[in-house]
């Protein structure tokens, strides 16, 4: 993981967000086809997290989800994913710019959060735990 600077809190981008209309139909194409490894497959109530990427160049990879799959609110589905080594430190500085912040939660593997930003994208900033 690339540290941070003491210019900004993030640490990398981490997973762009794919629609997709079949989660097995897309691991397919882009594991046997293009050679992308899985990073991530779980279900956790009734819902397939699935990220895959490149070979040797984690943490970076692609979210394929659903494109008619559940919704997250306020402001729709993720459009990208970033991480960071101090969620804390992050939250703080989006509350010092007033930056609406939901869905804050917090697992085995990581602390996230749900941010927009000025035309509404949602953005997702992660924290994982080693």
């Amino acid at each position: 993981m690339i540290a941070t600077s003491p210019e900004t809190p993030l640490s990398a981008v981490g997973r762009m967000v794919l629609p997709v209309g079949d989660l097995d139909v897309a691991l397919s194409f882009y594991r046997d086809v293009l050679g992308f490894a899985v990073l991530h497959d779980r279900t956790d109530d009734g819902y397939r997290y699935l990220h895959v990427g490149l070979p040797g160049q984690e943490p970076v990879g692609v979210w394929l989800m659903p494109a008619a799959g559940r919704e997250r609110a306020p402001g729709g589905r993720p459009s990208l994913v970033l991480y960071t080594t101090d969620l804390g430190r992050l939250s703080r500085r989006l509350g010092e710019y007033g930056v609406r912040v939901w869905n804050e939660r917090e697992d085995a593997e990581s602390r996230s959060l749900h941010l927009a930003d000025p035309d509404g994208n949602t953005l997702i900033v992660a924290e994982l735990k080693n």
